[in-house]
């Protein structure tokens, strides 16, 4: 099965260009799924279609070939939450907060966000699709939203051990010390589901079945932010295998024929043109396709299938990714460590080595990697970002590993 998801910054057409994709390749007899992760519910509007009556978060087919979704977090975290929420309200009652403050308080934070992820989980390994299509919100929540699944289970990770013990040896000595009650079973059971299928969406969104496709249009700060998003979708391990650019105005000079061209329009098609360029110097050596501006907004599956025949260049959605994610090579010295990191400079990155952890940071992102059992072994003796790669060389530690 073949995921692709689309991301942009807000109002390029990032859902138009997810459901024209999902229409085409259904219309190509590629059996699809398409499905939102974007709060503001438009997927059903760009169809054409009703989804918000899918009450039980099931698949409405739009046409033969081709189902949307729209995802019911309440329907999805279910009772898995409502056990944790019910721990939290018994240890806010013992403190004395307030009953109703209490359940404001344990509300789970990124309810939706944590719904779509096992939606999209749930859909490529039981689903009877050829391609999932996830129409996802823009840039910034799209990026704290893939990089949700590994941080959520890294602190379960560490939250569970010790409740374990916990529950097993001290519940009523540490209970009434603490003065507060300790998770029971059920609560340890919850938690530790969702650290198994947070880690199953970790590893099917950086998998060689996903990629990433960013939807810009030709104008400087879109493509600025969409440069920025590659870097960080890379920092996390997510590969971006094109770039669609929405929203091309025809040739003015072209439609005028012997006529003066409308100055406001050649105007356009100059910054374009210009756009188009640092695009194309911007993610060299990604397939770049072109929509053009269409007469008429594209709404309904035969308008988003002649938004689709209409680009110009493509991208396969049934190719497999070629996967270039962290890599770690043996050398005669010791190890190099090798992260794809496009577009990023020196200057914005940050290496912190915490024991068994490496903690990556460009801009305003972070990822902490979890070192290999060897690299754990080594010391950081240097790091430099050449050609979007970004390479950390470790050699072993005396203390811990003698050489030869």
């Amino acid at each position: 099965m073949r995921v692709i998801l689309f991301t942009g910054k807000g109002g390029v057409g990032k859902t138009t260009t997810a459901a024209a994709t999902a229409v085409h390749a259904a219309r190509a007899g590629v059996k699809t799924l398409v499905m939102s992760t974007d709060a503001a519910h438009s997927l059903g509007d760009a169809l054409g279609v009703g989804l918000g009556g899918a009450s039980s978060g099931a698949p409405v087919e739009v046409e033969p070939g081709l189902s949307a979704l729209q995802i019911s977090p309440p329907h999805l975290l279910g009772e898995s939450w409502r056990v944790v929420q019910d721990y939290l309200l018994s240890v806010l009652d013992t403190v004395g907060i307030d009953p109703v403050v209490a359940e404001e308080l344990t509300r789970l934070p990124g309810a939706e966000e944590i719904a779509a992820l096992l939606e999209l989980r749930s859909q490529v390994e039981s689903g009877p699709w050829d391609l999932v299509v996830v129409d996802c919100a823009p840039t910034a929540e799209t990026l704290r939203l893939l990089a949700l699944p590994e941080a959520l289970a890294w602190h379960l990770e560490r939250l569970l051990p010790a409740q374990r013990g916990l529950i097993r040896t001290l519940r009523p000595a540490a209970a009434a010390a603490a003065g507060v009650p300790l998770p029971d079973v059920a609560v340890v059971e919850a938690v530790t589901g969702w650290q198994r299928q947070m880690r199953d969406v970790h590893r099917i969104l950086t998998g060689d079945q996903t990629s990433v496709r960013l939807v810009l249009t030709p104008e400087r700060v879109v493509i600025a932010e969409s440069r920025r998003t590659w870097t960080s979708l890379s920092l996390y391990g997510f590969v971006v295998d094109a770039v669609v650019v929405n929203r091309v105005f025809p040739d003015a000079a072209a439609e005028a024929g012997p006529h003066t061209p409308d100055a406001w329009r050649a105007s356009w098609n100059a910054a374009q043109q210009e756009g188009l360029v640092e695009v194309r110097e911007s993610f060299a050596g990604l397939p770049v396709v072109v929509t053009p501006y269409l007469p008429s907004e594209p709404i309904g599956a035969d308008a988003l299938a002649d938004l689709a025949a209409a680009q110009e260049g493509g991208a396969d959605v049934l190719s497999p990714v070629t996967h270039r994610g962290l890599t770690v090579e043996q050398t005669d010295e010791g190890f190099v460590m090798t992260l794809p990191l496009p577009l990023a400079h020196a200057a914005d990155l940050g290496l912190q080595r915490r024991d068994d952890e490496l903690v990556v940071t460009v801009g305003e992102h972070r990822r902490v990697l979890t070192l290999p059992a060897a690299l754990q072994r080594c010391v950081v003796e240097g790091a430099s970002v050449r050609d979007g790669l970004l390479r950390v060389r470790f050699v072993p530690d005396e203390e811990v590993w003698p050489r030869g």
